[in-house]
């Protein structure tokens, strides 16, 4: 076990000691981080992979800075008053604390398994090259390079000698350069320098002579050419040390009716760009006088999140590492769903009969030629959808401008407070407009995050309605890799509840209780949380006469309180409790007594568990629902999502039958115990199992689940 996590189990062990009754939030979260981190680790996984997994690690923890460390420093500011309805954190400084302890332990893990990562570059004859390591010949290739395509988007700032100090960019790379003259020690001068990531690429390929593959960092292609840089001032020596600012990224969206929703993204967004520093990523080896300007300038003091590093930052960037190796990786393999083959129409094939979609292993083109075929079918006369996030070139999108465009009536719910795609929707919610299609921006207080469609057809007259519920985003480019379910249907009380909330959506102020009167689909707000109640219920009553009764979650978080509490109760009454958790679990899994233990594991693999599923015995009548919510504050009492039945009996039993494939993963499940070790799953009698890559066989073959 690697020294980190001994030290993570000290610190956490000694957490939950503390007469907790739940994991806190934030520290099972950076846990999940952990279990990223440990696929970086893992010499099993392609070397790409790994690279891929240190830039999604890099990427978690900006946007955990961002949101979640953003939100205890507001509360530790402003005190009780900053504890809203969704943040119930009890003592934020406490939490702060721990959250600083554990990302130190785990940056040096990372910087452990980076340096482990670049020894295997160098077996595999790719070497990464800094400003002090090139031979003439590739000394001479990066000086042509800056001069020919970086130079234009360089602008020093010499920040000793301007009045304010910049607003350094959350998301941006800088180098702090110092520079001294040979002929003058006492001669030092200071800038910043922002990486033009955005507009050129982190990676340069070094043209070579020989069989190896040479590779520059831009930061390192700025170190090289520092001397043409400043070559108007006095100096002749250069030193340049990398760092980044992490901002908090909340936006206030406060409840001043005079302002529209719009206008007030729009400021907080011109706000985020400003918004109070939360952490200083740094070099550790940074000149300390340096340092300390930058930690004054930044209002940062030796309490907040200060991180030392190597060279190196801004990780995310390595997600897209150049494809220099000689095993190319072969992409994903999809499955052409059998029921959907049989038709030249899918519409032909939804009106008969249920469909399940299961992506990445099932084509996300299934969706977009859906709703082409709307766009282009004389019958349809409606669409009407929901998106949350949105691919940047959205394909579903051109679609509904496409079935605009034939005439049809279409409307489309934008959530413009998407977090951190609130400019990308604001940007499409002009370009459907322009189209004339119907565009609704969200609910007061709530955000949207069900994902609907209803298609409506006129023949003759007789009008047919279908469409799907969906756990995941309408985003053709995340599909391929986010595991998510898609219910195809034409059940009239399906649809009938589809439409009902769309009805909502259109009027929330005189339609609420719409969201109450669905009879197939669980809202959000209320009737989710009620209904759990009562399913969780009835299986604690089944299991007190002594019959079966058995629970199986699959989610990407579990945080509510309440509902922790009445599996708690449950598990003890004798329901046996499945989860599969990705994220977060506050829940202690363990009892002090040994007894009443609940199964919980996280599966980390090559694509993102992000589906939602609840399945309950139900004295034999197995209900099982595909949804959009986490069991989490922020989904059940203020979001609208949708829970959805699932009616059809072979549907039931593939999804029965992926949830117990994914329990029986030995190769990249860990168990999710109390003291968040991340202990991975090892059944020695069982054969090894990765169930990503069973479930891609079973929906393949269509066998029978593994026993």
């Amino acid at each position: 076990m690697y020294l980190m996590l001994y030290y993570l189990l000290v610190l956490l062990g000694f957490s939950i000691k503390m007469n907790r009754k739940f994991i806190v939030r934030d520290i099972s979260w950076l846990s999940f981080n952990g279990r990223v981190l440990q696929e970086a680790a893992d010499t099993n996984v392609p070397l790409k992979e790994r690279i891929r997994f240190l830039g999604i690690f890099s990427n978690n923890l900006d946007e955990f800075f961002r949101v979640r460390v953003a939100t205890l420093s507001r509360m530790i500011e402003f005190g009780k008053k900053a504890e809203l309805r969704m943040h119930l954190e009890k003592n934020p400084k406490k939490i702060m604390e721990e959250i600083h302890d554990v990302v130190l332990l785990q940056q040096n893990e990372f910087n452990r398994i980076w340096i482990h990562i670049q020894k295997e570059l160098k077996k595999n004859h790719i070497f990464i090259r800094n400003d002090k390591q090139l031979n003439f010949a590739q000394r001479t290739y990066v000086e042509q390079y800056f001069e020919q395509e970086v130079r234009g988007n360089i602008i020093p700032l010499m920040i000793e000698s301007i009045k304010e100090f910049p607003n350094l960019h959350d998301k941006s790379l800088y180098l702090a350069v110092s520079m001294t003259s040979s002929a003058n020690a006492y001669d030092q001068k200071y800038a910043i320098i922002e990486i033009p990531t955005k507009v050129l690429n982190r990676f340069v390929i070094i043209p070579s002579i020989d069989k190896n593959t040479y590779l520059i960092l831009l930061e390192d292609v700025v170190r090289v050419n520092l001397k043409y840089i400043f070559r108007h001032l006095n100096y002749d020596q250069f030193e340049a040390w990398i760092f980044k600012v992490t901002r908090d990224a909340e936006l206030d969206i406060d409840n001043e009716v005079t302002t529209n929703l719009i206008q007030k993204i729009e400021v907080g967004l011109k706000k985020r760009r400003r918004g109070k520093a939360v952490r200083l990523v740094y070099d550790k080896e940074i000149d300390i006088r340096l340092l300390n300007y930058l930690k004054l300038r930044l209002n940062l003091s030796n309490n907040d999140n200060l991180i030392p590093g190597g060279r190196i930052h801004n990780f995310n960037s390595f997600m897209n590492f150049p494809n220099v190796f000689h095993s190319k990786k072969s992409g994903n393999k999809l499955i052409a769903h059998p029921e959907l083959t049989t038709s030249n129409r899918l519409v032909d094939v939804i009106l008969k009969k249920d469909i399940l979609l299961v992506f990445p292993y099932h084509s996300f083109d299934n969706i977009i030629d859906l709703l082409r075929e709307a766009a282009i079918d004389p019958t349809v006369v409606s669409i009407k959808i929901s998106a949350y996030r949105l691919a940047k070139q959205s394909k579903i999108m051109n679609a509904l401008i496409n079935a605009a465009r034939n005439g049809k009536d279409v409307t489309v719910m934008l959530e413009l407070r998407a977090r951190f795609d609130e400019e990308a929707n604001l940007n499409w919610k002009s370009v459907l407009e322009e189209e004339g299609i119907k565009v609704l921006i969200g609910v007061p207080n709530m955000k949207v995050h069900a994902k609907l469609c209803v298609i409506k057809r006129k023949v003759g007259k007789t009008y047919t309605k279908y469409g799907f519920v969906s756990t995941g985003n309408l985003n053709e480019q995340t599909s391929k890799f986010y595991i998510d379910f898609c219910l195809l249907t034409s059940k009239p009380k399906i649809v009938s509840d589809l439409e009902k909330m769309f009805k909502y959506l259109e009027h929330p102020a005189t339609n609420f209780n719409l969201l109450n009167e669905t009879k197939e689909i669980l809202t959000c707000p209320k009737q989710l949380r009620s209904t759990l109640y009562e399913l969780i219920d009835f299986e604690i009553k089944e299991a007190k006469l002594g019959n079966q009764a058995s629970i199986i979650l699959k989610m990407n978080s579990l945080s509510d309180e309440i509902l922790i509490e009445k599996l708690h109760d449950a598990s003890k009454k004798g329901v046996s409790i499945q989860l599969i958790v990705r994220g977060i679990l506050c829940m202690l899994t363990e009892s002090n007594k040994g007894k009443h233990a609940i199964e919980a594991i996280s599966i980390v693999d090559e694509y993102l568990e992000h589906a939602r599923a609840f399945y309950f015995y139900h004295k034999g009548a197995e209900k099982m629902y595909i949804s959009s919510a986490d069991w989490m504050v922020r989904n059940l009492d203020h979001r609208v999502e949708a829970t959805c039945p699932i009616h059809d009996p072979q549907i039931k039993k593939d999804l029965l039958d992926i949830l117990k494939i994914q329990l029986k993963d030995t190769i990249k499940a860990r168990i999710l115990d109390n003291r968040l070790l991340n202990t991975y799953v090892t059944r020695s009698k069982q054969k090894p199992i990765r169930s990503q890559h069973e479930i891609l066989k079973y929906l393949s073959n269509k066998k029978s689940p593994i026993n």
